[in-house]
């Protein structure tokens, strides 16, 4: 049903399993996009005249939309960026500087783990681990720990792992960290699409969100940050769109969100995603949610039943996205076997090293879920990945 109103599934003729690496877009994000190029397209926030103002107009709804999305209380808070690792990095450079400590979880993507490192940190040296136990469930304990070893530190927490599925309760680590007065990121680049966001009743300090995650276009991302912050929180770059007044001597800057955009940004991506937001609104997001949690469930159960098979995790506290390997069998050339059968899934480390080689693997087969799929894409994967197990260990 869904599908219908996504171009990629009529033209491809493939199983899309992928979506944690990006999600396939409806007919109104891309029309969305076209009508900006073909019909108004111009620069936002410097002409008047009549494009430019419809441009900007309709920009500057987009971020309306990603607030009220969101909760978040006001339009400022709402920075866009080119997506979610820009966010990271800019919050990394422009305010987490400052702490002595940074406290991340086992599970994080890449975007997560690198930009700390770049500042000179590593473990135990301004950097320190969450532990997660035999399900990769979030060791709550391990953190409170570390948050009394490490009061005032910076919290940098993904809240569902990309490579596995796990569901961290942001919620409840917010809760936590700021009793040791410590400051709160959550990487929600898989957040959008799976579950609904009040930012305002997870208390986080910073919130980063990705546009082509979420049905939207590429190129694109936001970061909410709370108002208390804004002031601290120092430009990423400037130049124009940025500036109030400029001479030779000094600059001065606008205010949020103004300060923090510099350049002509991705016009056409802002408007297309307010049309994602649209969608995902229109749809009975609690109807979709537990039908996915359903399918998900199925995907589990029947896995579990092919021989040899290793998982890593239950679904007690994960979603959409689930990992697994066979034994004596390399990932890579299942996921060459099930390309040719026009099953796209993914299969690597899927930027997450440290916790692949705490595991003793070098990667996975990812299967990561959107609203659209169905049961009968999960029994075409199912069955063609029999075959390709059977095909590899003849």
């Amino acid at each position: 049903m869904y599908k219908d109103d996504f171009p990629f599934f009529k033209n491809s003729g493939i199983v899309y399993l992928d979506n944690a690496a990006t999600t396939q877009k409806p007919t109104t994000v891309i029309d969305a996009s076209s009508d900006y190029y073909n019909n108004y397209c111009a620069n936002t926030h410097r002409s008047s005249y009549g494009a430019a103002n419809i441009a900007t107009q309709k920009y500057e709804n987009s971020r309306t939309s990603l607030k009220e999305f969101i909760n978040a209380k006001n339009k400022e808070e709402i920075i866009f960026t080119k997506g979610v690792t820009e966010g990271i990095n800019f919050i990394v450079n422009s305010y987490a500087k400052k702490f002595k400590t940074v406290i991340i979880s086992s599970l994080e993507h890449h975007s997560n783990i690198v930009p700390w490192h770049m500042q000179g940190r590593s473990l135990h040296k301004g950097l320190e681990v969450v532990r997660c136990d035999d399900n990769l469930d979030f060791d709550y304990k391990h953190f409170e720990e570390l948050l009394k070893e490490n009061p005032e530190s910076f919290v940098s927490i993904t809240h569902i792992s990309n490579a596995f599925g796990t569901l961290h309760d942001i919620k409840r680590i917010s809760f936590l960290a700021h009793q040791y007065q410590s400051i709160v990121l959550i990487d929600a680049a898989q957040s959008l699409a799976h579950v609904s966001i009040d930012v305002q009743d997870i208390a986080c300090d910073f919130f980063v969100m990705s546009s082509h995650k979420t049905f939207g276009p590429t190129g694109l991302g936001a970061i909410y940050i709370k108002k208390e912050h804004l002031k601290e929180t120092k430009p990423y770059q400037t130049g124009g769109a940025t500036i109030h007044k400029v001479t030779y001597n000094e600059s001065s800057l606008l205010d949020s969100p103004y300060l923090f955009e510099a350049g002509t940004q991705n016009i056409a991506g802002v408007i297309a995603f307010k049309e994602a937001l649209d969608y995902l609104r229109n749809l009975d997001f609690e109807k979709t949610t537990l039908e996915e949690k359903v399918l998900y469930e199925y995907l589990h159960q029947e896995l579990k039943k092919i021989p040899d098979i290793i998982l890593y995790n239950n679904t007690k506290n994960a979603m959409a996205s689930k990992s697994f390997n066979i034994k004596n069998i390399v990932h890579d050339d299942l996921g060459i076997l099930l390309d040719k059968m026009k099953i796209a899934v993914r299969v690597g480390h899927h930027c997450a090293q440290p916790i692949m080689k705490s595991l003793g693997i070098v990667g996975t087969i990812r299967v990561s879920l959107a609203f659209y799929n169905t049961k009968e894409d999960i029994d075409l994967f199912l069955k063609a990945l029999k075959k390709a197990i059977s095909m590899l260990k003849d």
